[in-house]
């Protein structure tokens, strides 16, 4: 009976035991052991906190505000604007320059870089009494310092303004007076963007005076060279169309231009037949001569052709000596300025120019336009006759040469000249044999004698 009662009372125990362990675990209750993980876990988050090593569980709680951190400030800079400094560096206006007459005007813009701009012209304003204007706009620039207004007041042109027409923007205008038409291009390296305004030709330009030989810009005395042949009397001052000659002798300074394998350069070889060449003109044909060096100073290509059209010359000459990968190329040849024919014109022109096939192929873009007043036929036309007088000439005293003739190529020196202009190809710097010619005064007198034979031809066909 006793048994029985504690049995009893052993089950109806348990029945009330076992419901309240149940709620205890739904509720959370700890068995000692999870307890002990719980400290467990609690120690090893403070040692992680010690050595920057989290615990399992703060690494995830650490991975999720990392990303979110990382969520905002990518949305943050996408919000923010870009320095514009940083993002894209402005061009820096350098400079502005001009080369004028009467009838003619150059105003060239100078850049450290290449640039976007566009240009509008504005009639006179009657209402505000202003005068028509012509203005460009240059895109991502800035003007450095020094840069300033010029007065220019040759007729064509009043003035050329500049300024910062807003952050990013430099604004030139041009004032015009009696402009009758204008041509808008671009010259690389350095990139510069000119502008040439034309007018009515005056005739005081080209008026006959005393032949002379003078070099603009002013440089030092033109040099003495070696006698090869005695000095004819000076001729009387030439009567007809052709009065006044610029010759140009191609680079100088610190572009040597083409180099040959004995380290002759082509900046001095073509000085020295530009020397002869200028006196010949004078002493023979009796024509007033400019050179646009005389010394062993570089003259941009945008100069030498402006120095041409200043001066209101009837022709323009540039003297060069040529180069090419193969050292057995030889010859001689003559260009005017036209689209390029071959890649082996481009690539000479890329040469000539100091730039890539790229650029040139940019100019050859804008050719059609710039040539729409140019002397293409009367070029086309002096460069023959100079072509077959030099080879007749040079191929009667030395044997082996070629005649590679007339062609026309993209050349910067001659681009934007009013009068008809070739670029005469001497021979090559990369021929071995015709680089020791070169360098011979005897040679260089030859190459001036045939110029000068071709230009009296031309002159004479114009009878």
């Amino acid at each position: 009976m006793t048994k029985k009662l504690c049995l009893l009372i052993f089950i109806i125990f348990m029945a009330l035991l076992l419901p309240g362990m149940a709620i205890a675990e739904q509720n959370g209750a700890k068995s000692p052991a999870r307890d002990a993980e719980h400290h467990a876990g609690k120690k090893a988050g403070k040692a992680g906190k010690k050595t920057g090593k989290a615990s399992p569980s703060r690494k995830k709680k650490s991975g999720k505000v990392s990303g979110k951190k990382s969520a905002k400030t990518a949305k943050l800079k996408k919000a923010l604007p870009r320095d514009p400094e940083k993002a894209a560096p402005f061009a820096l206006v350098k400079e502005l320059r001009h080369w004028s007459n009467p009838d003619y005007t150059r105003i060239a813009v100078a850049l450290d870089r290449e640039a976007k701009f566009e240009f509008h012209r504005l009639p006179r304003n009657e209402e505000l009494q202003s005068s028509p204007r012509l203005y460009i706009d240059i895109s991502g620039a800035k003007i450095a310092p020094g840069v300033k207004d010029i007065t220019i007041g040759d007729g064509l042109l009043k003035k050329a303004r500049i300024a910062q027409f807003s952050s990013g923007t430099v604004r030139v205008v041009l004032d015009l007076d009696s402009m009758k038409d204008y041509k808008v291009f671009t010259f690389s390296d350095p990139f510069s963007i000119i502008i040439d305004a034309k007018g009515d030709r005056q005739t005081e330009i080209t008026r006959a005076r005393e032949p002379g030989i003078s070099t603009l810009p002013a440089t030092a005395a033109i040099k003495p060279l070696p006698a090869v042949e005695k000095t004819r009397e000076t001729a009387r001052p030439a009567i007809g169309k052709i009065r006044r000659i610029v010759v140009d002798a191609g680079h100088g300074g610190h572009d040597p231009g083409a180099l040959g394998a004995g380290g002759s350069r082509e900046k001095d070889v073509v000085l020295q037949i530009a020397l002869r060449l200028a006196r010949k003109l004078k002493e023979e044909l009796g024509l007033d001569v400019v050179l646009t060096r005389s010394t062993d100073v570089f003259i941009e290509l945008k100069e030498r052709t402006a120095i041409a059209n200043q001066v209101g010359a009837d022709l323009f000459v540039s003297i060069h000596a040529n180069a090419a990968l193969s050292r057995n190329t030889n010859g001689i040849e003559t260009y005017y300025l036209n689209l390029a024919k071959t890649e082996k014109v481009a690539q000479l022109a890329a040469q000539e120019n100091g730039t890539t096939l790229e650029k040139v192929s940019l100019l050859q873009a804008v050719l059609f336009d710039l040539m729409a007043n140019y002397k293409l036929n009367d070029s086309a036309h002096l460069a023959d006759e100079v072509q077959k007088a030099v080879y007749h000439r040079v191929a009667a005293k030395y044997s082996g040469v070629k005649n590679l003739g007339v062609k026309q190529g993209p050349f910067y020196v001659l681009v934007g000249a009013t009068m008809p202009s070739i670029l005469v190809e001497t021979a090559f710097l990369s021929n071995e044999k015709e680089e020791a010619r070169l360098k011979d005064p005897a040679y260089q007198e030859c190459t001036a004698e045939g110029v000068l034979d071709g230009i009296r031809e031309y002159i004479a066909s114009l009878k």
